[in-house]
């Protein structure tokens, strides 16, 4: 069985990133914006009250404080500062879910802070000392520093497959700034060879193992609705 994620919550103030309306419906997990990157306690009350409507889980997305740069730019932190910023952001989530009656499902860290700790195994512990505080588990990749260390602490861990972002030969993830559109029927027949064969395809073609417990789709990718409404109708036998 599978789950469908999307990172949510991703406008502040007056401006919008991503149709979260149109997204709801075809995921079953959101991951939402805590403020660092993105959102705003406006947005998070708004996006929690989404979810719950649609009867989506929640969990928390924190970023490093990156704003200007959407959390796509590496920031040097100390191990203990960034376990404390990971904490603010997630206590900060924490507390519309706590209004709503909603658990925090998970924690999974966005855009650089994410692609870092699945290399640095020092970002990677302050993240799950962090995890450990609200006793959720971590979403990540697999096969890779998130698994190994994620995987070892008592909360738990996550796979997940991204169904509109490329992947390297050896695995990883190519993390973009600004996502390209992706062909939903192609988007769809992935995820279903990621969830039911363990395998995904690289930028060049090549099959690279791949496990999923969820597949993540991107609120701000081009065409995010109908990419999400493909992956949902052809995921829907696995579906948690």
């Amino acid at each position: 069985m599978v789950a469908i994620n999307c990172d949510m919550g991703e406008a502040y103030s007056i401006y919008r990133c991503g149709d979260d309306e149109g997204i709801m419906p075809y995921i079953t997990v959101a991951n939402v914006a805590c403020g660092f990157h993105a959102a705003d306690p406006v947005v998070m009350r708004k996006t929690v009250a989404l979810a719950k409507e649609h009867s989506v889980k929640v969990g928390a997305h924190p970023s490093f404080p990156d704003r200007d740069g959407f959390g796509r730019r590496e920031m040097k932190m100390g191990r203990d500062e960034l376990t404390a910023s990971v904490i603010y952001q997630v206590g900060a989530l924490a507390a519309f879910l706590q209004e709503e009656e909603m658990p925090l499902n998970h924690i999974k860290p966005h855009g650089a802070l994410y692609g870092l700790a699945s290399r640095d195994e020092e970002v990677a512990g302050a993240i799950a000392d962090a995890a450990e505080i609200f006793g959720v588990p971590l979403m990540g990749m697999a096969n890779s520093m998130h698994e190994r260390v994620w995987g070892a602490r008592d909360a738990g861990f996550i796979a997940e497959y991204y169904t509109d972002l490329d992947y390297r030969d050896d695995g990883s993830l190519i993390i973009t700034r600004e996502h390209a559109a992706y062909d939903p029927a192609l988007a769809a027949e992935r995820s279903v060879r990621a969830v039911t064969e363990n395998v995904a395809t690289s930028v060049s073609g090549k099959d690279i193992p791949m496990r999923a417990d969820c597949i993540c789709i991107h609120s701000d990718t081009p065409g995010a609705v109908d990419l999400a409404k493909a992956v949902h109708e052809a995921l829907k036998p696995y579906l948690t």
